[in-house]
């Protein structure tokens, strides 16, 4: 009797692609037969290959990941990419972890129907739900190409600690709170500080903290009103109350939410709701929407609780840059926030997580929170490295950290730290603290800006014109560069500085130092936390 031997096991794939063991099998012989000409001779992809084949010619490059771009420019750099690239590209771009993974983890979760949330990108709000949504149809009809699952590693058994991850948070204790600005300012901040001793939480300088909010109870109570309910009606088993104070989001009203108006109502209104719900603007005030407004707007309309809170999002978590180090106050973190607070039409509106911490919260309450470790912002490994941070207003936060860090490891490091805000005499966030370290040394340089102080405003884009000559020494002479803060004006303007000074200085013309600043952010010497 012949002895059959079996055909060798043909591994086409490269060892990073990231399958089990049964997809590896099925897929390898796929791509066997696709790849293998009548007759011929099987040879392994290459990782080129494996991403040509399945990624529909995917390069793995990105270049809609830029926090300053808007979602349309965004999408029409991802046209023609796999799906869930396009998913990436209606993401935020803030990689914050807000939502519980980076942007790029976020839309392979999504492609490969590991996440059938579409919500959670906070920082992209409305408009990347519904782009995910559209986007998600395409999974739903079966057109879409296989996606590949995301991988699991080392960091998924760390993100399920308590305290690790949005979806296993651990509880802190609000110690206390101090205001910043000097009576006067036309702005609100707070240096707000917890106790992590029994929370089991640690953290490293650049990391964020996502704190749960509560809604504010006076507007919980309004809603309840009107929609002509009791406070103790029982929803999701708990009160109504309850619920809308701690699990769903007030705030921009949902799609959702115009799809069940327009189901219980009839004429002009329902044709307006059905409308809002597609996106669309009837009355020019689909922005301002929050909740509450739709309620009043569709006065008389009263959904049943239940389907009412079912069609409301989930109370997102708020992330904020850390602005203490442990190694300075161990078992001790702190936030620099700034309390939201503006006027729409008639209607207060406030920063749920803001106003939350800096009124709401009581010394020694407990809340749940997380530590989103940082995605490429940290200090250097070097101790010895140079540092240039600019941070104006809140954006000081995590230099605040570093500095405390490099003072308590007495790194050896030149610290030069550029902030900003609207008036020195109100304005100057943790002055007596860089005084200080100015004076002893840690702090090599202080350079500071101060928008209304003058005839015309000043930033810290032109404080760094200013010193260009000597920023650009620090940086030829390997410094890392690091900016926090507002994306859409502030980040661009400090970078397009950035840009001048290299040309200037450097001797280089425009392209050439496009460049120069792009490999600075390919090396991590210029590192962003942007929002």
């Amino acid at each position: 009797m012949n002895q059959i031997t079996p055909a060798p096991q043909l591994d086409l794939l490269p060892e990073s692609a990231p399958f089990s063991p049964e997809q590896r099998a099925w897929l390898n012989g796929f791509f066997a037969g696709f790849t293998s000409p009548e007759g011929g001779m099987l040879t392994a992809l290459s990782p080129e290959q494996y991403a040509a084949i399945l990624g529909g010619g995917d390069d793995g490059e990105a270049p809609w990941h830029d926090q300053t771009l808007e979602l349309g420019a965004r999408m029409a750099m991802a046209e023609g990419r796999p799906l869930r690239r396009r998913m990436m590209a209606a993401m935020a771009q803030q990689d914050c972890g807000q939502c519980g993974y980076n942007c790029n983890d976020y839309a392979e979760a999504i492609a490969s129907r590991k996440e059938a949330r579409l919500n959670l990108c906070a920082p992209g709000g409305k408009d990347t739900a519904r782009m995910l949504k559209a986007l998600a149809e395409e999974l739903d009809k079966g057109g879409a190409p296989p996606q590949p699952a995301p991988a699991v590693g080392a960091s998924s058994e760390i993100s399920a600690a308590p305290g690790r991850s949005r979806d296993n948070p651990a509880q802190a204790v609000f110690v206390s709170r101090r205001r910043l600005n000097k009576e006067g300012s036309e702005k609100e901040t707070w240096h707000v500080e917890f106790d992590l001793t029994h929370s089991g939480l640690n953290y490293t300088p650049g990391d964020s903290f996502g704190v749960f909010p509560k809604n504010e109870l006076g507007l919980v109570d309004q809603i309840i009103a009107m929609l002509g309910a009791s406070h103790i009606t029982r929803v999701r088993d708990k009160t109504l109350r309850d619920v809308l104070r701690t699990d769903v989001s007030l705030g921009a009203a949902p799609d959702a939410l115009f799809d069940l108006i327009s189901f219980l109502t009839g004429g002009e209104k329902r044709e307006k709701a059905r409308r809002l719900a597609h996106g669309e603007d009837p009355d020019g005030d689909a922005a301002t929407l929050d909740v509450l407004a739709v309620l009043q707007k569709f006065v008389g309309v009263r959904p049943h609780p239940e389907a009412f809170v079912e069609a409301l999002e989930p109370l997102q978590p708020r992330l904020y840059s850390i602005s203490s180090s442990p190694k300075a106050t161990p078992a001790r973190l702190s936030l620099t926030v700034d309390a939201v607070r503006y006027i729409i039409g008639k209607h207060k509106r406030v920063g749920v997580a803001s106003t939350f911490l800096s009124e709401r919260i009581v010394a020694n309450e407990t809340l749940p929170v997380y530590v989103q470790p940082a995605h490429n912002f940290a200090l250097p490994r070097d101790p010895n490295t140079a540092i240039i941070m600019i941070g104006p207003g809140t954006g000081v936060a995590p230099f605040r950290a570093f500095l405390q860090e490099r003072g308590a490891a007495r790194a050896p490091g030149r610290n030069w730290l550029f902030f900003g805000h609207q008036r020195v005499t109100h304005d100057f966030f943790y002055a007596d603290e860089f005084d200080a370290m100015k004076a002893s040394g840690l702090l090599t340089r202080l350079s500071l800006a101060w928008s209304r102080d003058g005839a015309e405003k000043f930033y810290v884009q032109d404080r760094m014109r200013e010193a260009g000559r000597d920023l650009w020494a620090w940086v030829a002479d390997g410094a890392h560069v690091y900016v926090c803060g507002d994306a859409k004006r502030m980040a661009k303007d400090v970078e397009r500085a950035l840009v001048d000074i290299v040309a200037r200085h450097g001797a280089r013309d425009t392209d050439a130092a496009i460049a120069f600043v792009a490999e600075l952010k390919k090396t991590g010497r210029f590192q962003q936390d942007v929002y």
